[in-house]
């Protein structure tokens, strides 16, 4: 097991990148189909790769097309601003998929040792579930948003933070915020993971106002 992470970090992770392509409501998987899930993840990354470099490669053949057309037009020149600063952000996005990427043959090494994978099983099972009763609580911490609107990763760091809360009794609550957020810092963005902090500090809010209410009740 490497010094730098801790196995449950790592199952994180790879229950992550399983939810991505869960598509069946069984609860539970065995470690061939946890194995068959993480390739594709592998595979689908490596696109999202080449489809921003793609992206970014286009932004920039056009804003370079609109500079070179600029003394013409003044339109053109702020046009082609807003177009490099779009190949930027693609490039940008490329770039920390790849570096994601780079440390996958680790992450995938590390999913061999029992106690990866089995938490990482425990938590898809968990997220499968009890999915109608996550959601609910979710839908419940959103602010000005909708649960079927949120990006699909985010989404999916939340889930797992909300079924380890909630279900998973010895994780701590700070402690699957924090992971959370640094699992967001790798497949989502600076928006993507602050927004993500602040849900999940309305979950934990909201179910401590819970459990402050029914312990009023009883003490009446």
């Amino acid at each position: 097991m490497s010094l730098h992470r801790q196995p449950r970090s790592v199952a994180r992770e790879l229950a992550l990148l399983s939810l991505s392509q869960f598509s069946n409501s069984s609860e539970k998987l065995s470690d061939q189909d946890l194995n068959k899930l993480i390739l594709a993840a592998v595979r689908t990354l490596v696109s999202e790769v080449q489809e921003n470099l793609e992206k970014a490669a286009e932004e920039a053949n056009r804003s370079h097309q609109r500079l070179l057309s600029s003394e013409i037009r003044a339109s053109n020149l702020t046009s082609a601003k807003a177009m490099v600063q779009e190949a930027i952000g693609h490039t940008e996005s490329a770039i920390n998929r790849l570096s994601t990427i780079l440390e996958l043959p680790e992450t995938i090494q590390l999913a061999n040792h029992h106690e990866v994978r089995s938490y990482a099983l425990e938590i898809i099972g968990t997220v499968n579930r009890y999915e109608r009763e996550i959601k609910e609580t979710i839908e419940k911490a959103l602010v000005d948003w909708k649960y079927s609107r949120l990006p699909r990763v985010d989404r999916d760091i939340i889930r797992i933070a909300v079924a380890e809360i909630l279900y998973i009794p010895q994780t701590p609550q700070k402690t699957a915020i924090d992971e959370s957020v640094k699992l967001a810092k790798r497949y989502s963005d600076e928006e993507g993971y602050r927004f993500i902090n602040g849900v999940l500090r309305r979950v934990v809010d909201k179910l401590t106002d819970k459990v402050d209410k029914q312990a009023a009740k009883i003490n009446q």
